[in-house]
């Protein structure tokens, strides 16, 4: 399988509003059809609350 991108996080949580809780992001991802690879990144990436975007991919990532 190939490694997830940062532009599949972008659509798996498109209409997300923040902040959000781990919970609803993983929700999101899920009603927007997002692989296993992606919820498995959202439910197990330490955080419990994302105020935007960028958080979500420091996390999941591990960059910035």
């Amino acid at each position: 399988m190939a490694d997830m991108s940062p532009i599949d996080l972008q659509k798996a949580l498109k209409g997300a509003e923040y902040p959000a809780s781990r919970d609803d992001l993983v929700s999101v991802a899920r009603n927007n059809g997002a692989g296993d690879q992606v919820v498995d990144k959202l439910e197990h990436s330490g955080t419990q609350r994302f105020d935007g975007p960028n958080d979500v991919q420091k996390a999941v990532f591990g960059n910035g």
